[in-house]
């Protein structure tokens, strides 16, 4: 979810019995800080009513803007929902503590091995996080514009959908398609190889009709383009209003994120944010912020419990193991390149 611009929100849920959910940690709270609208309200009200425990919800626009409130120490969240390569950046500032997986029961039980081996790339050894949704990026496309076969990242050079294509407005996603098309890894810190890759993107920028994030859904659920570049959540909410649509990963290679559930370093209620963790991995609550999302889920069982055939069923939402099988993580780079990367992004856009 990786880089996306949500409208910032800073939501303090009802309490429930609980207090009034105000800072003093002999309270019975937790403190989330999460993505906005990225859990379904009811899953918060059941927590409640079968814990006794009062969640506090802040919501964040990006891992950018989520990390310095949390390195500040100006609020003391108890856990967070940030991207793979946060996480990483967390773990090497000691911002996040290792996790009790005996108190973890449901994230040991369901959620799939292949997600938690993938996480190993940026949480070694799988000691401080739980996956919670994970995705792909592709080139979501209508069938009734598009004649010619998506199955490269080249397509987007095709002067023949000149004004017709629409890129994600990140400097890691749209440096990313470059970079996979040259062979190179997304994490690529050679600073020729992304001069390189800047290029290309300048010399396709006549043919992009807009950098987006969220407009993208609505732009390609009512036409307005030929083709976008999309995350799989996303993908998955357009082919469900747009029949004319597909969806497509290049053989060219793409990114397989992750974002997860850590636990603060300075927490002040570590047994109640544990506690918040293992409850949403229970099966019946997965299956809720599922339906709610949109986004893939790594756990296991919700495929079962699924009542929607048409997600069920969908090989976006539950695609084969071979779509995202030896497929690339984003890694945290460092500062300095993570603002080299921006550098070149903005180059791209005023040119």
């Amino acid at each position: 979810m990786k880089f996306k611009i949500l409208a910032l929100v800073l939501v303090s849920l009802l309490t429930f019995g609980c207090g009034s959910g105000g800072g003093d940690k002999k309270e019975n709270v937790v403190y989330v800080y999460s993505w906005g609208d990225y859990l379904d309200p009811e899953t918060l009200k059941i927590f409640e009513k079968e814990t006794g425990i009062h969640v506090i919800l802040d919501e964040f626009d990006t891992n950018e803007s989520m990390y310095p409130r949390v390195a500040e120490g100006a609020v003391h969240y108890d856990v967070l929902c940030p991207s793979d390569y946060m996480i990483q950046r967390l773990i090497s500032n000691d911002l996040i503590q290792p996790l009790d997986f005996n108190k973890l029961p449901n994230a040991k039980q369901n959620i799939g091995a292949e997600f938690f081996k993938q996480s190993e790339t940026f949480d070694p050894g799988n000691k401080y996080s739980v996956p919670y949704c994970w995705g792909t990026v592709g080139i979501i496309y209508d069938k009734t514009k598009v004649t010619d076969p998506v199955d490269s990242w080249n397509i987007l050079w095709n002067e023949k959908y000149a004004g017709q294509i629409l890129m994600q407005d990140s400097a890691r996603d749209a440096l990313m398609i470059p970079l996979k098309l040259m062979g190179k890894s997304m994490n690529e810190t050679d600073k020729n190889v992304l001069a390189q890759a800047q290029e290309m993107l300048i010399k396709q920028k006549p043919l992009v009709q807009a950098y987006v994030v969220d407009e993208v859904k609505e732009k390609l659920i009512n036409s307005e383009a030929a083709m976008g570049v999309v995350f799989s959540g996303e993908a998955l909410i357009i082919l469900e209003e747009n029949p004319n649509m597909a969806f497509a990963i290049p053989k060219e290679g793409t990114n397989f994120w992750i974002d997860g559930w850590v636990i603060t370093k300075d927490a002040e209620n570590v047994d109640n944010a544990h506690k918040f963790i293992d409850f949403m991995c229970r099966p019946d609550i997965a299956v809720k912020n599922f339906d709610y999302l949109g986004y893939s889920t790594p756990n296991i069982a919700v495929k079962e419990l699924e009542e929607n055939e048409a997600y069920k069923n969908s090989p976006v939402a539950f695609p084969s193991p071979d779509v995202y099988a030896g497929q690339e993580t984003y890694k945290y780079l460092g500062n300095e390149m993570d603002e080299y990367y921006n550098s070149l992004w903005m180059k791209i856009k005023v040119e």
